[in-house]
């Protein structure tokens, strides 16, 4: 059986970790070196960089701060935002990251996927999903983190996401995000169950429990949390072998 992955995620905004609730108030969270190599001592699976200002600002992901990391942790990193082309993916990837997350470039040209993944693999390609559920019950994707609406429902273009060769799918809910009161499980469970490939869940993981519904429940590969490692509020250590006495694979 597959181990469960603990993935703490680290937004950078003007090169520093940042956490907000619902994608808006930002509050300064620390070096994300610093923070990335503590994480990896503390038993993390992996982490993810998002450089969550790089689409907005129409600039490129910090290729130097990526090569710092890289020097600094052990385990595989995910960096995502500003990626349009195969050429800023081939930069990170020579900087040390270990897979590229894309989202709102993605969206407005699929083919970028399918380049992606013919150019390094499906593995190293995530699609990045920022979901919210309307008051009609279904699942949108929005853009530009999260500022902007589309008519796509998330089912339908996580789908088409894999079938151009995306490996992974980083699913945030923007209805959870950093309100602590659990991860969106339906959604979750939607994608894990019906699409072949890993489905990282993110948005709204408040206590070591939120983490066990997200496996037991919702079926979820991986789960992804920021501020109650950031804040300390849970230790991966501990997160982990709490897992563990649930009888949740995991890598100690």
């Amino acid at each position: 059986m597959l181990t469960k992955r603990i993935i703490p995620c680290l937004d950078i905004k003007d090169g520093r970790t940042v956490k907000g609730v619902n994608f808006e108030s930002l509050r300064d969270a620390g070096d994300p070196v610093e923070l990335g190599a503590l994480y990896a001592k503390q038993g993390a699976d992996e982490l993810v960089f998002l450089d969550i200002t790089a689409t907005i600002e129409k600039r490129k992901t910090l290729s130097e701060l990526v090569n710092k990391i890289s020097h600094h942790i052990n385990i595989p990193f995910t960096v995502g935002g500003g990626i349009s082309s195969v050429e800023d993916a081939s930069v990170l990837l020579k900087n040390g990251a270990d897979k590229t997350s894309i989202n709102t470039s993605a969206y407005k040209n699929p083919q970028l996927i399918n380049d992606l993944a013919k150019e390094f693999g499906s593995q190293f390609v995530v699609l990045a999903i920022d979901t919210k559920k309307e008051d009609d019950g279904e699942w949108y994707v929005y853009l530009n983190g999260g500022r902007v609406k589309t008519e796509t429902k998330c089912f339908d273009w996580a789908k088409q996401a894999v079938d151009l060769g995306a490996g992974e799918i980083l699913l945030t809910s923007m209805n959870n995000d950093g309100t602590k009161q659990g991860f969106a499980l339906d959604i979750t469970k939607l994608l894990s169950e019906s699409l072949p490939v890993p489905v990282i869940a993110s948005g709204g993981a408040g206590n070591m429990q939120h983490f066990v519904e997200v496996f037991e429940t919702a079926n979820a590969d991986a789960a992804l949390a920021a501020s109650i490692f950031h804040f300390k509020e849970v230790e991966i250590k501990e997160l982990k072998t709490a897992l563990k006495d649930k009888q949740i694979p995991v890598r100690i």
